[in-house]
């Protein structure tokens, strides 16, 4: 993604102006999604069926090309078909849609740059232009293939900074050991056969990237093995690059799931430890570890981490996890509350961290309420309603930071 305009840069945005951005290619539609909010306005192309009189006096329904602002109301994204509806109710003057009528933007990405225009009901606070910062960083790593398989069953992701994709789901009937020896070998090789055309068909390979090959037992590495032998059975030099690079990873299932102790592994973190969802994925299991230990330095749900703000807790090794969908809420004191709490942390010497429902790690964190804290110094009644607090919170009303 990038802005519309050359002279356009983060510090020289206006609020009254509007942001215009450009997709440039299909994950840009992830970060649109992201800055997009329920309250906003976007200003974008569209298309709306009208009834037109011909010439002769019938009435004729025709789709005509319009430009259209909306006030959103909700979004909805497709991440495999990387597509954007947009919602909500004209906000502009038109010749084809009056002011109030309801329509749906979609946007999609097919080989030519989309533009939109965009105002925050809240304006661009500091989470907002994190993320438009994210989505103009031209410094993102390329996205990580993974295959996580086991016989019969193979599952092709991309893994990226932001989201994981499953490209190809592939399956195929191998017959079980107690079958011939002979058949048994003919089904998997037909299996790594398909695995690897599924491979090639739904990633690109021109430019070097790194591959994670994922299995229970040797399915795994029996599959770059196959892979080595194709690349020297055909000379295609493409592909023996890419089984000599290829690293192997153990996991229980062939199923998507089983990403997230892919993840975790010595030898994956070691491939990947500059990721972002590398370090996302380590801060969860730290917190867990300390809230296995119950060493009062980890805590979620909003009040005992608020309680936590209060109180100063955070200087120096202090992480505030939030899930990203607490940005995207209709409620805009809500959104306020949680920009805030960001704010409030990194004010106070901490790192506050943005995790992705998309991803395994803010998946976990969801689990617990959306928002977790690790603490440099330990507290241990937070989740105490005693009078100190209560006392404090009517002072500074609903909304303690």
């Amino acid at each position: 993604m990038r802005f519309a305009s050359k002279r356009q840069t983060l510090s020289s945005i206006d609020e009254d102006a509007g942001v215009s951005l450009l997709i440039v290619e299909p994950e840009d539609m992830w970060h649109a999604n992201n800055l997009i909010s329920a309250g906003d306005v976007m200003h974008a192309p569209a298309f709306r069926k009208v009834n037109m009189a011909t010439d002769t006096g019938s009435v004729i329904n025709k789709s005509v090309r319009i430009n259209l602002s909306l006030k959103v109301k909700n979004t909805f994204f497709d991440p495999l078909a990387s597509e954007l509806k947009v919602s909500g109710t004209v906000v502009n003057e038109n010749e084809w849609v009056a002011v109030g009528q309801h329509h749906t933007i979609t946007l999609k990405y097919e080989k030519a740059d989309i533009k939109f225009t965009l105002w925050k009901s809240a304006g661009w606070d500091s989470v907002a232009l994190h993320t438009l910062r994210e989505a103009l960083s031209e410094d993102r790593p390329e996205a990580i293939v993974a295959v996580v398989m086991h016989e019969g069953l193979a599952n092709i992701c991309l893994i990226t900074d932001f989201r994981t994709i499953v490209k190809q789901r592939v399956e195929s009937s191998v017959p079980r050991k107690r079958a011939a020896a002979k058949d048994s070998a003919g089904g998997m090789a037909n299996f790594y056969d398909k695995v690897l055309a599924n491979l090639r068909q739904n990633v690109d390979f021109t430019m070097p990237r790194t591959l994670l090959l994922a299995s229970p037992g040797f399915v795994a590495q029996d599959f770059r093995a196959y892979m080595q032998s194709e690349a020297a059975r055909t000379g295609d030099k493409t592909l023996q690059r890419i089984a000599k690079d290829a690293v192997v990873v153990h996991s229980s299932t062939g199923h998507v799931h089983s990403l997230n102790e892919v993840l975790k592994s010595d030898q994956v973190k070691k491939t990947m430890a500059d990721t972002r969802f590398t370090a996302e994925t380590n801060l969860m299991d730290q917190f867990y570890d300390r809230l296995r230990k119950d060493d009062g330095k980890a805590w979620y749900g909003t009040k005992p981490v608020e309680k936590a703000m209060r109180r100063g807790r955070w200087g120096g090794e202090g992480v505030l996890l939030v899930n990203n969908e607490f940005f995207r809420s209709m409620d805009v004191a809500t959104r306020k509350r949680y920009v805030g709490m960001v704010d409030k942390v990194k004010e106070d010497g901490g790192e506050a961290r943005i995790l992705s429902s998309d991803h395994e790690s803010g998946k976990r964190l969801e689990a617990l309420g959306g928002i977790a804290a690790i603490l440099t110094y330990p507290i241990f009644d937070l989740d105490e309603d005693d009078e100190e607090e209560a006392v404090a919170q009517s002072a500074e009303g609903t909304t303690v930071i």
